[in-house]
């Protein structure tokens, strides 16, 4: 018998670890679902300017998916290059302008949202916009990452 315990003690050890697992449902995989990119996103509280410039780039590109039909996701993946983008595009049979126009359409929109509520400091809420208008659209989710770096 004492050359089974060890044997018996990994059996009860694994049981223990996966009949609780499938019991939860653990046995069935389902992805989260994405989040539909046209859903209501009401302009949340946020602590510091990372946070705003955060929101700002992620609600932005909520309003631009939306336009484009497609998620947010896609949009934000598309926007690691020029290459990716004007791939993006032709997969959609969209023209590169009016993604760009629909990206910067969103942002702008939301630093105006930053704005109203008093997250945005009057103060850099021009240079953001300005950013927008002017870097293209690939460089944008890069700008915005580095202005929240290194502003305290």
């Amino acid at each position: 018998m004492t050359g089974r315990r060890p044997l018996l003690v990994a059996i009860a050890a694994v049981a223990a670890v996966v009949l609780p697992y499938v019991a939860l449902g653990g046995a069935a995989y389902e992805p989260t679902p994405v989040r539909d990119p046209c859903g209501q996103r009401a302009w949340e509280e946020v602590d510091g300017l990372e946070e705003t410039l955060e929101q700002i780039a992620l609600t932005g590109f909520s309003r631009a998916a939306c336009e484009l039909g497609v998620t947010r996701e896609e949009l934000v993946l598309a926007l690691r290059s020029e290459t990716a983008l004007d791939r993006f595009a032709a997969k959609h049979d969209l023209e590169r302008e009016e993604v760009d126009r629909a990206v910067r359409d969103g942002l702008t929109g939301t630093i105006d949202d930053a704005q109203d509520a008093g997250d945005l400091p009057r103060l850099l809420a021009p240079l953001v916009r300005r950013a927008v208008e002017e870097l293209p659209p690939y460089l944008l989710l890069e700008a915005v990452q580095r202005l929240g770096s290194l502003i305290p």
